[in-house]
């Protein structure tokens, strides 16, 4: 099934992009340290937050085959950028914290393997760094 996104620079290393099937817009800023005002997100900000929403997005999808709650689980992707041997991505560090209790010790293991399914994640180039880390707080006592 194919997508159609429009967008139309802006000018001032501005973008606004268009969801062709919902129409829904969002713009992106060049971030600062590349000229940009960074007032939005970056065209490379939205990689760290697509591959944020696609791994909760995987996860609540297994936990609704499973009738497992998952809401509240966060995901925080730090992205790093190198100058070297091009300005590109060169890391995307995921961490993803279940509510406390939420989640049961022999359920775990099915959804760290479903994460890694992710589509994005399975699309990100070798070369970036992409590593997922899962945080399992304790059930109040």
């Amino acid at each position: 099934m194919a997508v159609e996104i429009t967008a139309v620079y802006q000018g001032q290393l501005r973008v606004q992009a268009t969801h062709g099937p919902s129409g829904a817009t969002l713009v992106t800023d060049a971030p600062t340290d590349n000229g940009g005002r960074g007032s939005q997100f970056s065209p490379t900000d939205l990689v760290a937050t697509a591959l944020g929403s696609c791994i909760l997005t995987i996860l609540g999808l297994l936990a609704q085959r499973h009738a497992l709650e998952l809401e509240g689980t966060q995901v925080q992707v730090t992205k790093e950028m190198i100058p070297k041997p091009v300005r590109r991505i060169g890391a995307l560090r995921t961490v993803v914290t279940f509510p406390p209790g939420a989640v049961p010790d022999d359920f775990r293991q099915r959804l760290e393997s479903a994460a890694h399914t992710c589509p994005v994640h399975k699309s990100l180039h070798p070369d970036i760094d992409a590593p997922i880390e899962f945080v399992y707080p304790a059930a109040p006592a």
